[in-house]
């Protein structure tokens, strides 16, 4: 200890002045505020280091683990999650089987999607028998309207098998709020039957029945901080809802579930959950409750679906890995891994088994059940934690100032905001300020679709709706509109040829030719890359020969003077001609003709658009 000790008195620590004077040095005069602090879509600034000052004033860290504001997660000794797999029952008998399979294979929680037309006493007895009611996390979504029936049914089957009311565990999926934002339909009325659902769950005190469904705004592109500011809304929606009805605030909180989605935003999602336990301790404090264990969130996260890609789709396993680990390191209690291939089909066997492990390595190899609060203390996740927390507070703020949750969805302002982030996500992916990698960025070239076509969402619990009345969440992935044009490219007669015609400089001619390859390969264009001509005749030709259909010349920009435009006069419109590259002397090629450059300011998608509309004839 005392060499340790002499060890650390030898070196003396810098100051953050110091710091940022070396880092000045090495950025030899670029600004350090654009070059290195990061703006996030959440409304804060990220610094590009933090130091133990930075934690001065963040009351979280003094917290415990399992002690309030539950910043630091709900438990004290383990970060033990549920891992759980939803099956749709279409027949109560082969369900069953699936879930017993399944439960030999990791998972320790099941969700049942039962339509609202097979609630029914011998559904439920089929779907559970062999299941050990005590020791499986049981959860159910079903029709709305048949949430009560739904709960009457399993308590009568628990009775008849004997088992501890108080041990049984899991959730009835209660939230006709979900069906106002995804549906767009006044489903209101039915909100009156959270109080009997909650006295038919009385004897079950470990039964989660009312709902936060969040995760429809993370599918629908929700920003991080929207989609906590909102489910903290929507939670306290749930709660004046339940203690105006006389419910107790204490058992109101207690049967309150957040089913919440994660993005593939790492260490962002991470404070997230922190700072949503933080809130949501402060806002069930407020309705007094007989104790702080009441003003625990409790959250099921599920991996998203909105940024899953059809083409390329085995990196959705890499999204949706980073997601799981963002979740399970910021002690969530229960995870739903979506199988990668959800996008374009009903998942099989062989990517639901890939999305188990994805947690059971998690657990198993990598031990994340074992560490609370791994992230308590970090000097960068603590101030994510804070910051996330104090935009969501003033998100939540505003929808409670404007008449809460529940009347800003009944007046689609709440779908109207997440749909104005979808919307710009979705420009912002256009332009390549959103990556999506394997789509609008290092797509693979010799891909096919090979059938894969986009699922479209429906809902298969619920026959007869009424037409939408109200505005609904748009849930379309942000890589739908890459793929519309790469499917768009694959049924034409001709696959368009997009060459390389790279000359001059050797370093600048290489990095253009492989960021143009990218960025037609993007559209499914077949792009031929090239070790560079001698002259822009010869590249020319070699374009010709290889049955071109696009000649992209790769140069420097000092080079482009000499080389774009005769090259584009000796093509003569025998292919479309483009630059690679914005240079100075880009009016110069325009008064010669040329029309099309591609550079990192372009809109990828709508001049791939442009190129499809000409070459597609």
């Amino acid at each position: 200890m005392a060499n340790r000790e002499k060890l650390f008195s030898e070196f003396v620590a810098p100051t953050r002045q110091e710091w940022l004077d070396k880092i000045e040095v090495d950025l030899k005069g670029a600004d350090f505020q654009k070059k290195l602090v990061w703006r996030t879509n959440e409304g804060f600034n990220v610094q590009p280091f933090y130091r133990r000052e930075d934690l001065e004033g963040l009351k979280s860290v003094n917290s415990l683990p399992g002690e309030f504001p539950f910043v630091r997660g709900n438990k004290k000794d383990n970060n033990l999650w549920f891992v759980r797999q939803d099956i749709k029952v279409d027949d109560a008998k082969a369900a069953n089987a699936k879930a017993l399979d399944i439960l030999n294979k990791g998972v320790d929680s099941i969700g049942f999607h039962i339509p609202g037309d097979m609630v029914s006493k011998e559904t439920i007895e089929t779907l559970l028998d062999g299941i050990y009611l005590e020791i499986v996390e049981l959860n159910f979504k079903t029709c709305q309207r048949h949430c009560v029936e739904l709960a009457q049914l399993f308590v009568d089957y628990c009775k008849a098998k004997g088992a501890n009311l108080e041990n049984v565990k899991g959730s009835i999926n209660f939230d006709p709020i979900d069906k106002i934002l995804v549906k767009g339909k006044d489903v209101s009325p039915i909100i009156a039957q959270a109080k009997p659902l909650i006295e038919a769950l009385k004897e079950m005190p470990q039964m989660k029945c009312i709902n936060v469904n969040s995760i429809s705004l993370n599918n629908a592109g929700a920003y991080i901080y929207q989609e906590l500011g909102y489910a903290l809304a929507w939670g306290n929606e749930w709660m004046q809802q339940l203690t105006d009805a006389g419910v107790d605030a204490t058992e109101a909180a207690k049967r309150i579930k957040f089913n919440m989605g994660i993005s593939d935003n790492y260490f962002i999602e991470i404070a997230k959950f922190r700072a949503g336990r933080l809130l949501w301790a402060q806002i069930v404090k407020q309705y007094e409750p007989s104790c702080d264990c009441a003003c625990q969130m409790h959250v099921c996260a599920v991996t998203s679906e909105y940024n899953q890609t059809v083409f390329d789709s085995y990196v959705n396993l890499l999204r949706s890995q980073t997601e799981a680990m963002s979740a399970a390191l910021a002690n969530v209690d229960s995870m739903i891994v979506t199988p990668f291939d959800k996008p374009y089909e009903t998942p099989d066997d062989f990517s639901e088994r890939l999305a188990r492990n994805q947690q059971l390595l998690l657990k198993e190899e990598a031990h994340f059940d074992k560490i609370v609060d791994v992230a308590g203390g970090s000097y960068y996740i603590e101030n994510l934690t804070d910051a996330i927390a104090k935009e969501a507070w003033k998100l939540f703020l505003a929808v409670e100032n404007e008449g809460g949750f529940l009347a800003q969805a009944l007046e689609g302002k709440i779908q109207e905001a997440v749909n104005a982030s979808n919307t710009k996500r979705h420009a912002d992916a256009g332009k390549r300020k959103e990556f999506i990698l394997g789509t609008n960025q290092f797509p693979n070239f010799t891909e096919k679709s090979e059938g894969k076509r986009p699922v479209e969402k429906k809902c298969a619990h619920c026959h007869g709706d009424e037409e939408s009345t109200i505005t609904k969440l748009n849930s379309e992935r942000m890589a739908s509109e890459f793929e519309a044009l790469r499917l768009e490219t694959e049924a034409a007669e001709k696959q368009p040829v997009a060459f390389m015609l790279t000359i001059g400089n050797l370093a600048m001619r290489q990095a253009r030719a492989q960021f143009s390859c990218n960025f037609l390969a993007a559209a499914g264009y077949k792009v031929i890359d090239n070790l560079g001509f001698k002259t822009v005749e010869e590249g020319v030709d070699a374009a010709l020969a290889a049955g071109a259909d696009i000649v992209v010349i790769c140069s420097s920009d000092d080079e482009y003077a000499e080389y774009a435009i005769p090259a584009f006069q000796y093509l003569n419109n025998r292919a479309m001609f483009v630059v690679a590259g914005a240079p100075a002397c880009s009016e110069d090629l325009k008064a010669a003709g040329i029309e099309n450059f591609i550079h990192v300011r372009v809109n990828q998608l709508e001049t791939l658009r442009a190129y499809n509309a000409k070459l597609l004839k």
